[in-house]
């Protein structure tokens, strides 16, 4: 288990507290999800002996797709691999526009050093190696020809780790940053930095600077990721691990926009064992794999990705990873955790107050507010939990076991459904199969 600094402790409480899940600290309280945590380990082992392939993490509403999918990213940084953590919106990404999925995807870019933004950094480690070699070969750090030879580097080694795809402009793009950085002129390599990462917000000056025009485009952006990976296992890394949460929310786009975004998926599907290294996991609960107008809709995906389960067993290794909903024991389990991390000045009177009796009657209540379903909860719980423990923290005379009790609050589309009975919206498209066609 790693070791949790009071700043991370401070950050994981304080998202609980707002429904969220945390960006780091999940592995201290990561209950009852060994096995899958163990299959997500050998998707880390398959990339890093050169399998490109995909995961998909399937699970009901309350499952922890979130929670698993964030914990796999922490334990590949953990392990040398870089990340990146994408939730799909239809307000922001188009997911049948591959050039927005990159610009997600490389804006997310994040390693164990550096979070968020990485690709900078990553060029920086890239490029410093290979200066390495140079000099390690006897070439002199100080000689006239020096940059010269980083620059054919650079170039030679992406044609020859990409196989001839890197774009040119994407090479001339990193040779140019190299270039400004070796001159001082770090604003304008940081614009060609963003315009590698997918801006459509750069300035004439950069790309005239780089010989080049416009941004990057949906068709060629699979090609601009290709050279990312290249350059990510160059600089160090074991390979680069993408999660695209929240798939579900394609079902809620318009007809047309889904159809596509379907599309996109089956195209991701089918290409990923030609990227080396390359491990992508999508989010989604069972009406997205399941319904007509999700997964199962478009034959050629569904075939490929079809859950399979005999009586209730499925296998781990299959394309869906099923995460089960919480029980009563596993929630308890998970506050049990909590309260030993939680950062009070008096721990003994937290776990005096908030006592493994409480801890099973909030888990009672709190199911009870949701007739009964603890696979709903855990959000909820969570927050409750994490706020009783605040109070007993603040208030010297608050007593829960005799103050408390649960009304469902700020409720998600999902919690709302469940409190009134009535199922989750699926646009309705009289039955209509997603198209089997291309769209990048």
């Amino acid at each position: 288990m790693t070791t949790l600094t009071r700043r991370d402790l401070e950050h994981l409480f304080e998202a609980l507290r707002k429904g969220l899940v945390p960006e780091r600290g999940l592995d201290a309280f990561a209950v009852g999800i060994e096995k899958q945590r163990g299959e997500m380990a050998r998707q880390l082992d398959l990339i890093q002996h050169g399998e490109g392939t995909v995961k998909f993490l399937r699970g009901g509403y309350g499952c922890g797709k979130t929670f698993m999918a964030r914990l796999s990213l922490l334990d590949a940084r953990s392990k040398g691999y870089a990340t990146s953590f994408v939730v799909v919106s239809d307000n922001d990404l188009r997911f049948q526009r591959f050039d927005d999925v990159y610009r997600k995807v490389v804006t997310e870019l994040g390693t164990s050093r550096c979070p968020r933004g990485a690709l900078g950094d990553i060029l920086d480690r890239w490029i410093a190696r290979i200066e390495e070699a140079l000099i390690g070969a006897g070439e002199a750090e100080d000689g006239p020809e020096f940059d010269a030879k980083v620059r054919a580097r650079l170039d030679e080694d992406l044609a020859a780790m990409t196989g001839g795809q890197a774009p040119r402009d994407f090479v001339r793009v990193i040779q140019t940053i190299f270039d400004l950085k070796q001159r001082g002129d770090v604003a304008e390599a940081g614009a060609l930095i963003s315009w590698l990462s997918g801006s459509g917000n750069v300035g004439a000056s950069a790309k005239k600077a780089a010989g080049i025009k416009g941004d990057i485009e949906s068709r060629g952006a699979l090609d601009y990721l290709r050279g990312v990976l290249e350059i990510v296992k160059a600089a160090g890394f074991k390979g680069l691990v993408i999660v695209i949460d929240e798939a579900e929310t394609i079902l809620r786009m318009r007809k047309d926009s889904r159809h596509k975004s379907l599309n996109g998926i089956r195209q991701i599907a089918d290409a990923a064992g030609s990227y080396p290294g390359l491990l992508w996991v999508f989010t989604g609960t069972p009406d997205f794999f399941d319904s007509r107008q999700g997964v199962a809709g478009l034959t050629p995906l569904h075939e490929r990705i079809r859950f399979l389960k005999q009586g209730r067993f499925a296998s781990l290794r299959q394309a869906q990873l099923e995460l089960t909903p919480f029980d009563s024991e596993r929630l308890s389990a998970v506050a049990v955790r909590l309260r030993a991390l939680y950062p009070a000045q008096d721990p003994a009177r937290i776990e005096q107050h908030v006592s493994d009796a409480f801890i099973a009657r909030l888990v009672a209540e709190v199911t009870k507010g949701f007739k009964g379903d603890v696979g709903v909860v855990p959000r909820q719980f969570l927050r409750e939990f994490v706020t009783q423990m605040d109070l007993v923290e603040e208030n010297p005379d608050y007593d829960p076991s005799a103050e408390y009790g649960f009304s469902p609050s700020d409720l998600s589309d999902e919690e709302r459904h469940l409190l009134s009975g009535t199922g989750s919206e699926i646009p309705d498209d009289d039955g209509d199969l997603v198209p089997n066609q291309d769209t990048w």
